[in-house]
């Protein structure tokens, strides 16, 4: 009788076959070198990972690179056509000298990261090898996704701050921050997001008027970090807090721009999304807080920049980052995450922390699990392929209601049958306003907005709270462009309006609010193509409307754009899904070029009021004024005012960058500053291809503060 083989010896033999296998074949040499895809993999960061991911995964501005999904589209297409592909679509910012040899170094790096073996003939824009049989069906980069090992090289996020030989300094005169405070700031500071809980974007200051805004004059100005910047300083007794890309903060005399010290969180390069925006922070008490890119909650002491405590809400190699930042409800710390595109047991939630210590008090899921009433909207789907239900915007507090207002984001992957779904099946939390008990994350009441969202039209920006009719009111817009009014008590529906034509929906039914697909996106199918207006960049997105409350006027700035969808297959695996659509955006029929809309509308008769059109986006929020001003920033590089009552152009200034994030307004001694920042992210890359005339400059990260002359 044979006698049996050891573990030990059976391992040899196994090693020993593999081994003998592998020598016996050839190994597919791609036709790239490994310079090319040396080079590449710097310029990859440098121009694609904003839109695409830092591991090539894709994010809601750029398509999956690496992967089962990536392969699957390009397999069977020569390598050539891959970068004829990216000579048409990439960044504009390459200089045009070494544009050729940056595709042809980037297309190397993508090979390579999906498991292509360098050779040793260079690649040309004319070769003819199937990416398939360059990568020979594996994907390095696929299975790190599977495994969701998103790590990045380590980055000291300080180090330009150690260089420079600056010594913070300590802020001597610091009021602290009391929620009634917050709820009722002075005039002359900008304590949270909107200025004020309720979501107003209005500054009560009246020194800049009608009459004299032609006056205005450049106060200072200060150059930022690189990256997507879409900040919103805040202003307290005279100190600006200015968020930077990098998870950088700068405590500021807001007078004249000196710095007084300099925070920065410390955080792995994979872990930043979208060019890095930190769009807000909070203050209260004397604290300072950040949602950063690494998923956690930091607390710094105001007056001096130094870190106090950090909490992780989530781990960042799972997908887990932050675009934006909390608010303070009732002395909590709320605030929602980013990152669900991916399959993984543990979706998208909101937390309350305690501001002393960070300590998580609470815990609520944006979708809704198997023993939540609402777990059937998602149909027979298992808890690990639930995804989506981003919040990408802070929310809003009422202090007499006592409740916390946030929207949340549309089901991942994009497209309903991407996602084994259908249009029909509500998929809730998605696409809804949540109103939450901020001390224990209780969901009190949610409307949903879009059910079965299968276009990326999400509903998940500003919640505005008015009194409107006798009794407070939330109103909000999303991508499609309609206008939501709900009553913020209870969530019963009120009334909307289209601000845009739309062909999304079948016609609006007032009396009910219920909205319901056109049949052909019900019936669409992966691989079949969907024509929309508006399209994924809206209609509406992050850029806030502002509210003028002596004419209960709300001032929306809107895109007029449309797209075609196409949702594509994702694996539905834990560690896969993503956004599983391929969009082309064109312009609204009937706008005639006019991409940029901003609109009036009156929110007690849900009328609108005026309205004015023009070749270049509108890319900053509205900022309305008690001096009849409504401020607003553009690609052009102008920053403009206008009559809130009449919309008519009062002043214009041209600036170095298109201008971008959240304009604020503040006072020091007495004068009354207007504070916007420059600087493009990945809107770069849609403006530059649909308003190509528009002179777009690299770089141009700044803020720029204006104030009027002093009187002679």
């Amino acid at each position: 009788m044979r006698k049996p083989i050891d573990g030990g010896s059976q391992k040899f033999i196994a090693v020993t076959a593999v081994f003998l296998l592998l020598a016996s074949l050839d190994v597919v040499r791609a036709d790239f070198t490994e310079a090319q895809d040396q080079k590449g993999a710097g310029e990859y960061l440098k121009y694609c990972a904003d839109c695409h991911g830092a591991k090539l995964q894709g994010s809601a501005h750029g398509s999956e690179l690496a992967g089962p999904g990536f392969l699957g589209r390009w397999g069977n297409r020569p390598i050539g056509e891959f970068i004829a592909l990216i000579s048409e679509t990439m960044s504009g910012g390459i200089p045009r000298s070494s544009r050729k040899s940056v595709h042809l170094n980037i297309t190397a790096f993508i090979l390579g990261s999906n498991g292509a073996v360098a050779g040793k003939k260079a690649l040309k824009t004319d070769t003819g090898q199937p990416i398939g049989a360059a990568v020979g069906g594996k994907s390095v980069v696929a299975k790190e996704a599977e495994s969701e090992q998103w790590e990045g090289a380590a980055s000291i996020a300080d180090a330009a701050r150690k260089a420079s030989g600056f010594v913070n300094r300590e802020i001597k005169e610091f009021s602290p921050v009391t929620q009634q405070m917050l709820a009722q700031p002075d005039a002359a500071d900008w304590l949270s997001w909107r200025r004020t809980l309720d979501g107003h974007g209005f500054s009560p200051l009246t020194q800049v008027t009608r009459e004299n805004v032609d006056e205005l004059r450049l106060a200072w100005v200060l150059t930022m970090r690189d990256g997507s910047n879409q900040p919103t300083p805040l202003v307290h007794d005279g100190i600006m807090y200015l968020t930077h890309p990098q998870n950088v903060i700068q405590a500021l005399d807001a007078a004249t721009g000196d710095l007084i010290w300099e925070y920065a969180n410390e955080y792995e390069q994979g872990s930043q999304t979208l060019g890095g925006p930190t769009r807000t922070i909070a203050i209260y008490q004397d604290k300072i807080f950040m949602a950063t890119y690494d998923a956690a909650i930091v607390a710094i002491d105001a007056r001096t920049g130094r870190q106090l405590w950090k909490t992780f809400k989530a781990d960042w190699n799972r997908g887990f980052t932050h675009t934006s930042g909390p608010t303070i409800a009732d002395g909590v710390v709320v605030s929602g995450i980013n990152g669900c595109e991916r399959y993984k047991q543990e979706g998208c939630f909101i937390t309350g922390h305690d501001p002393d210590t960070g300590k998580e008090l609470w815990r609520t899921s944006t979708i809704a699990l198997p023993g939540d009433p609402n777990s059937t909207s998602w149909g027979d789907m298992p808890v690990e392929l639930r995804a989506g239900s981003d919040t990408w915007i802070p929310g809003s507090y009422d202090p007499d209601l006592k409740l916390f207002f946030i929207g949340t984001a549309q089901a991942k992957p994009w497209v309903a049958a991407s996602r084994g779904m259908s249009p029909l099946d509500a998929a809730l939390y998605t696409n809804s306003t949540l109103a939450l008990d901020p001390h224990s994350g209780k969901i009190k009441w949610y409307y949903q907005h879009i059910p079965g969202e299968t276009l990326d039209m999400e509903v998940g920006f500003e919640r505005v709270l008015v009194d409107l009719d006798g009794g407070r009111q939330m109103v909000t817009i999303g991508k499609d462009g309609i206008l939501w009014k709900l009553d913020a008590a209870s969530g019963a529906f009120v009334d909307y309006v289209e601000t845009l034509p739309q062909n999304i929906f079948e016609p609006l039914d007032r009396k009910t609010g219920r909205i319901k697909y056109r049949q052909d996106i019900i019936d669409a199918k992966i691989g079949d193509a969907v024509k929309a207006c508006p399209g994924i960049y809206g209609g509406h997105n992050w850029q806030a409307a502002a509210y003028y409350p002596k004419n209960h006027s709300l001032i929306i700035p809107l895109h007029q754009l449309c797209v075609e969808m196409i949702g594509r297959e994702v694996q539905m695996t834990e560690g896969r899904g993503g956004y599983g659509g391929e969009s082309t955006v064109f312009p609204m029929p009937g706008s005639n070029g006019m991409l940029g809309k901003l609109v009036a509308y009156d929110l007690e008769t849900m009328k609108k009021k005026w309205d004015i059109e023009q070749r270049a986006m509108f890319l900053t929020s509205a900022l309305t004024t008690a001096g009849g001003l409504v401020f607003i920033g553009d690609l052009d590089r102008y920053f403009k005012a206008f009559d809130v009552d009449t919309g008519r152009e009062l002043w214009k200034v041209r600036l170095g960058a298109g201008l971008h994030g959240f304009p604020v307004s503040y006072a020091v001694d007495g004068d009354q500053y207007i504070a916007v920042p420059t600087g493009m992210g990945v809107f770069k890359l849609l403006t530059a291809k649909q308003a190509p005339e528009i002179y777009q400059p690299n770089g141009g990260n700044a803020l720029y503060v204006f104030k009027l002359p002093k009187e002679s």
